[in-house]
């Protein structure tokens, strides 16, 4: 079931980029639960391609139709949440040339070994990114129910391409695009207003569980939490975050290397992480290859429409997967 996540607050997407649609089913939302679709769709419109001309040509709506699980005041009534998102503007023929030779980068060859001529290769079937549309409609529902709750999730991007200033951010892109190339980052994520005790110890710890929902982002490669890898070349009087007394009888820490979370559990500081994004690896640039028929050595020129850089679109799926893992812990300490 590596299509589902969570245990309380659980979801199941489900479809591939050139089906004739995509979707989720969401379980777990107490009865009575408020979705604002209004507010919703303006959050999948952060992610939807063909709004920039930073992202890729492809034009999809990206307006999910609401199947089962909503009552008509816009409350849960304890049926499954279930969407759709239909698929307008596949190019499948694009990808033919592809079908015996796996792009470098991309999931073609170990998909190929997997699932052999059953899988679906158009657009990078139930591979792609296009299926981050369906996470961030759970994600995004989450993001409702912590609002409710006082808590905030938010991304931003600290770096593409190496570079650091945003004002140069969408140079790089451009640059990088007019050589037939592409460009990753980082970003960075902040969850401010969560209560301590959150989450559990050892393999259901809050870095585990919003580790694995980003890690359903198709581009990320490394994740880290506070301090993060920096933490190794420090010593422990440095990396400790001294207890101090807070407002209204609160206990807060000094610093914040620990990323609000310690043995797993939230500590009631910003929980705040980073993720590498790749590089998109759909590249104009001529690649090499190898025919699976033939065992053949062969260039590979892709052509279709393809992101010069994802970090601008990912941002939103970031908040999505950090929200999704929280609401399900949250839920867990609640009926626990």
């Amino acid at each position: 079931m590596s299509n589902s996540f969570g245990n309380l607050f659980r979801f199941t997407i489900f479809g591939q980029s050139h089906a004739p649609a995509i979707g989720v089913t969401v379980e777990g939302l107490p009865a009575g639960s408020p979705v604002d679709l209004a507010a919703l769709q303006a959050f999948l419109d952060r992610r939807a391609p063909g709004k920039s001309p930073l992202t890729t040509a492809r034009k999809e709506a990206d307006v999910p139709e609401l199947l089962s699980g909503l009552g008509p005041d816009g409350r849960t009534c304890g049926s499954p949440l279930t969407f759709l998102i239909r698929n307008g503007d596949q190019r499948s023929r694009d990808y033919e040339p592809l079908r015996y030779v796996p792009r470098p980068g991309h999931a073609d060859f170990p998909a190929m070994l997997r699932f052999g001529e059953s899988r679906d290769y158009a657009g990078g079937g139930q591979f792609s990114g296009r299926l981050t549309a369906p996470l961030c409609i759970a994600g995004g529902i989450a993001l409702q129910q912590l609002a409710a709750a006082g808590i905030r999730v938010e991304a931003r991007i600290l770096s593409i391409g190496g570079e650091r200033d945003p004002e140069r951010f969408a140079e790089t892109i451009f640059t990088a695009a007019g050589e037939g190339d592409s460009v990753g980052g980082v970003i960075e994520c902040t969850i401010l207003g969560c209560p301590p005790g959150i989450g559990e110890p050892m393999f259901g710890g809050l870095e585990n569980r919003i580790a694995q929902a980003v890690f359903g982002i198709p581009a990320v490669k490394g994740i880290e939490f506070g301090a993060g890898f920096r933490a190794a070349e420090m010593t422990g009087s440095a990396h400790n975050d001294p207890f101090i007394p807070g407002p209204e009888g609160r206990i807060l820490t000094e610093g914040n290397n620990h990323g609000g979370i310690l043995g797993g559990m939230s500590t009631g500081m910003p929980i705040v992480f980073r993720a590498a994004v790749k590089p998109t690896p759909s590249i104009a640039l001529e690649q090499r290859s190898v025919d699976i028929r033939t065992g053949e050595a062969v260039p590979l020129q892709i052509t279709g429409r393809h992101d010069p850089c994802i970090v601008p679109r990912a941002v939103p799926c970031m908040e999505a997967a950090a929200a999704a893992a929280l609401y399900d812990a949250l839920l867990e300490r609640r009926c626990s």
